[in-house]
């Protein structure tokens, strides 16, 4: 048996994760108290920018205020790099001028040029020209008080403050592509959830709607020659009113619903669109008046909850259209189980109205709406007008078998 330390490496991301989630301002002023105290540590004098090199001045109160100035600022570098930038630039090259003694706290400057590349917004080219042009400034000055470094010199470390800005624009780059990724990434998948959204009220109402408008139109034309027929239609209409009431229940609670606790109410799940609930969809276009003739071939087993809902979507729609297009005419609703496939075919005959859709059109309504759904299954939809009459609808769908 191992022991797991303390300080075992499970422990650092944790860690890690807290200080991220800290205020930016108190991060950095963290980081900044930090650098300042380096500046005291004897051991670090040696690590720190270095350009002047004039004759060393000895420590005072005024070389104590540049030293906090080089590193203090640091605490606003996200929040204001350019005013960070510029004090600390400004107590870098004073204290160079002066020839006080290299410090840790020297390192601020390269810390707010990347943040100037990394955080500031507006103005960045300007503040690299005022940059550029106060350390031409500062060369001058160097130079005129007697400092041994050469022009290749000061070229040098002008190259080495370039690449930290550069350094810091590169970073800003990428979080700006990458933010820019994610917001592209959250419309497309807003606009998919909408679509989706759109297929299934337009599948749920217009099928029960135009049930509803065929039955109220017969009940209109029995009212006098056959009360008892029209009193049945009318209650027709009635029970289609409610399944679609129950239909769009079901559907806004799986909206509104996690995807955990979506299929765990049993009382939701009985109402969910299913293969087994095809019969009802044939008998209520029974009712409406469709002759429709409805067979299955094969063993009916369990599927993916996907897969029921396209399947039955596909019955729906046609079936919606031959009572729109076709009404009255013989229509048949086969299903083929198998072990890999399964198979929809509806066909109606007689002239059928209904467009022939080779591809989703804007929108996704209607058979481009179907055959969308079967493609995000790997399924194919084909849809179209038959040699001897009439119009037919064929499904393929994948199986995806549950296993009990």
């Amino acid at each position: 048996m191992s022991s797991q330390s303390p300080w075992s490496i499970p422990l650092l991301p944790g860690l890690l994760d807290r200080w991220r989630e800290r205020d930016v301002l108190l991060r950095d002023s963290v980081l900044a108290l930090v650098i300042a105290l380096g500046a005291f540590v004897p051991t670090l004098s040696g690590i720190g920018a270095q350009i002047g090199d004039l004759p060393e001045r000895p420590a005072n109160v005024v070389g104590l205020g540049l030293v906090l100035a080089q590193a203090l600022p640091l605490a606003v570098r996200r929040r204001w790099p350019a005013a960070c930038l510029a004090v600390i630039a400004g107590a870098f090259a004073v204290h160079q001028a002066l020839g006080y003694a290299t410090t840790f706290a020297s390192v601020g400057l390269y810390l707010a040029l990347y943040s100037a590349g990394a955080h500031q917004v507006r103005f960045r080219h300007g503040l690299a020209a005022v940059a550029g042009a106060g350390y031409v400034v500062l060369a001058v000055a160097l130079d005129r008080l007697g400092s041994p470094q050469s022009g290749p010199d000061y070229l040098a470390f002008f190259l080495v403050l370039v690449a930290v800005r550069m350094l810091g624009s590169t970073v800003r780059t990428r979080r700006a592509g990458e933010a820019e990724r994610r917001r592209l990434t959250a419309e497309a998948a807003t606009a998919a959830e909408r679509a989706r959204i759109a297929r299934e009220l337009h599948d749920v109402v217009t099928h029960h709607v135009t049930a509803m408008v065929v039955q109220a139109d017969a009940a209109q034309f029995l009212l006098t020659s056959a009360p008892e027929r029209a009193r049945e239609g009318l209650t027709a209409v009635s029970d289609t009113g409610r399944r679609a009431l129950t239909e769009l229940r079901y559907l806004l609670g799986v909206l509104e619903a996690t995807g955990e606790s979506a299929p765990a109410d049993p009382a939701r799940a009985d109402r969910a669109p299913t293969l087994g609930r095809v019969g009802d969809l044939v008998e209520r276009a029974r009712k409406s008046g469709q002759p429709v003739e409805f067979s299955e071939q094969g063993e009916r087993r369990p599927q993916g909850v996907d897969v029921e809902l396209a399947a039955y979507r596909v019955v729906q729609e046609t079936l919606t259209n031959a009572l729109k297009h076709a009404p009255g005419k013989p229509t048949r609703v086969l299903l083929r189980y198998g072990d890999e496939q399964l198979g929809i075919e509806v066909a109606t005959d007689g002239p059928v109205g209904v467009p022939v859709t080779r591809e989703p059109v804007a929108g996704g309504r209607g058979l481009a709406g179907l055959r969308v759904r079967v493609r995000m299954l790997d399924g194919e939809l084909e849809a179209g007008p038959r040699p001897e009459g009439g119009f037919e609808v064929r499904a393929t769908i994948p199986a995806k078998t549950l296993q009990e």
